[in-house]
This record gives structure tokens, sequence and C-alpha cells, in this order.
């Protein structure tokens, strides 16, 4: 989307998406996965703290799902929402006032399924000494884990169909339980 470009309207766009994909979603015979990628969050450069681009990203991210649950209605019950990204930023801002590519990520998990809350994870610190190769968050959690709980709990998928087809060669990391209200 081009709204997602540097000086595009980042909320609008996110939550225009979000609401599209919420009216299929609540849709009696709708999917029940949907996927929505928003692009532009590459800050490696003028981040910009409380006003800058990071921080519009993260308030359309905050108002996409706001308008997710407010289009599904009471389906929104039913609904885990699932924020990711493929990987994290460096822990020190660099020279052009932004962040590199990192290593430690973070997900974070909404909706009315999700037993929330609360923050899941072991804090590895910010000294240097407890970096990743001294400049990144130590990763702590698999995420494969989280994603295979939630897809266990949700959908009622067995470890083994989740360790050898849909995330292959991954049988040794177990599930986590609990990410959904029972």
């Amino acid at each position: 989307m081009d709204a997602l470009k540097p000086g595009g309207d980042v909320a609008a766009a996110m939550k225009k998406a979000a609401e599209g994909a919420a009216r299929l979603m609540a849709a009696d015979d709708g999917p029940r996965v949907a996927a929505m990628a928003f692009d532009g969050w590459d800050t490696h450069a003028y981040e910009g703290g409380a006003t800058g681009r990071l921080a519009q990203l993260l308030g359309g991210l905050d108002g996409a799902i706001a308008a997710f649950e407010s289009e599904l209605g009471p389906r929104w019950r039913d609904v885990a929402v699932v924020a990711i990204t493929e990987f994290g930023r460096t822990v020190h801002i660099n020279g052009t006032v932004g962040t590199d590519h990192g290593t430690g990520t973070v997900a974070f998990l909404a909706g009315g399924a999700v037993a929330g809350g609360r923050i899941i994870a072991d804090w590895p610190g910010l000294k240097t000494a407890d970096l990743y190769e001294g400049r990144d968050l130590k990763p702590t959690t698999d995420l494969r884990a989280m994603l295979k709980g939630l897809l266990a709990d949700q959908f009622g998928l067995s470890a083994r169909a989740l360790g050898e087809t849909v995330f292959p060669e991954t049988a040794a990391v177990a599930p986590m339980s609990g990410l959904i209200a029972v």
C-alpha cells in the first residue's frame, strides 16, 4: 500500500486493511484464518521517538487491531491476533537515529480468545554482557513454540502435525500452553 510508505497515512491504511479482513472473517462462511502484512517497519533512520515513524507505525497497528475488533463484533470473543516480525532491532541507536536489524524480537497476542493480561518472557537484560553478539536483545523463546501453542489450542492441531507438517523438523520445540482462554 502506498500509504505505508514514508509520508503516507499509515494509520488509515492499516485500519482500512483490518476492517476489510474482519468483514470477511465475520461472515458465517468466512475464513477462520487471515494474514495481513504492513510494510514500512524497517526503520534504519530517524525513528523519531514518540512522534516519529516508529510511533506512527505502532499507532497504526493499535488502530488496526481496534478496528478489527470493532468490525468483528461478537465474533471477537473467538479470535486470536498475532502481531509478529521476522527480525528484531538492535538495542542501541545507530548514527542516523534509527536502529538496525537485530536478533531478538517480540510478538503481541490480542483477541477475545487470548488468555491475556500478562507478559510471557525470560528477560535477558540490556547490559552489554547480556546482549547477543554485544548488540542485540538475546532471544530466549522460540516463537514457533508460541505459534504452535496457539494453533494447538485454537484449532486442535496435534503436536505431531505441528512438528512435522506446519513447522517441519521442529518436534523438539514444545507448544506453549495456556495462551487461549478456556
